[in-house]
């Protein structure tokens, strides 16, 4: 399958370099470029991306707007949002998360580190497992929104497995990562992600993640243990 993408940069230089970069690429190719967020959403609209490469800081519509819009968009359902960012710097990252976005990766990032993140959002898996990621999820959703009632009710319709395997992908570890610590495989791993993602409603592991800080299951002092081991 080719993933489609479309890259969302007022940069015309580094949203060439890109299109090369992923039109050189077997299973990718570039369907549209937006220089500006309202650009992007209109463009998701007319071509259906699988992945929106969504630069943050944009002239006449940033792209944390642009994520929103997407996400909230039910003709969209099947978009996935990837943001740029400069990862030291940006404060922003949380705020696109909660907005929708499937993950961030840096504009540093190397040409392989690129395709790969793309791949994992177009599968419907968030970028959030990267050991410098988790440092970020930590830092920039130390301080969360309140949780929602209608979700945090939904809360108490997990089951204690799948609480336990979202606490462990909230604190940003992988699917291999939480089979080890919970002695299952990462097939059940995973299939206990998809069912809190159900549960609660969510459009996929990133926004999972969000929830988990928002409602308090995890903290940003939380470290990753097992769920029953003490800190």
């Amino acid at each position: 399958m080719t993933i489609r993408v479309l890259l969302a940069d007022d940069q015309a230089l580094l949203r060439g370099t890109f299109s090369m970069l992923f039109d050189a690429t077997d299973d990718m190719e570039t369907v549209a470029e937006a220089s500006n967020g309202r650009e992007a959403v209109e463009l998701a609209a007319a071509k259906r991306p699988d992945v929106v490469l969504m630069d943050i800081r944009m002239p006449e519509m940033d792209g944390i707007e642009a994520t929103r819009l997407i996400s909230e968009s039910k003709d969209l359902a099947g978009v996935r949002v990837l943001v740029l960012t400069t990862f030291e710097d940006d404060e922003h990252v949380a705020e696109a998360l909660r907005a929708g976005a499937s993950g961030f990766l840096g504009k540093g990032a190397r040409p392989e580190e690129l395709l790969d993140a793309v791949r994992t959002v177009a599968e419907g898996e968030a970028l959030l497992s990267p050991s410098a990621t988790r440092a970020l999820i930590t830092r920039f959703l130390a301080q969360p929104d309140p949780c929602p009632a209608a979700v945090h009710d939904r809360l108490e319709c997990l089951t204690p497995r799948e609480r336990d395997v979202t606490i462990l992908a909230a604190l940003g570890l992988t699917n291999d990562e939480i089979a080890h610590r919970l002695f299952v495989s990462p097939l059940t791993t995973k299939t206990h992600i998809n069912r809190a993602m159900t549960k609660l409603a969510v459009r996929d592991r990133a926004q999972l993640v969000v929830i988990a800080y928002q409602c308090g299951l995890v903290s940003a002092a939380s470290k990753p243990n097992h769920p029953h081991e003490p800190a």
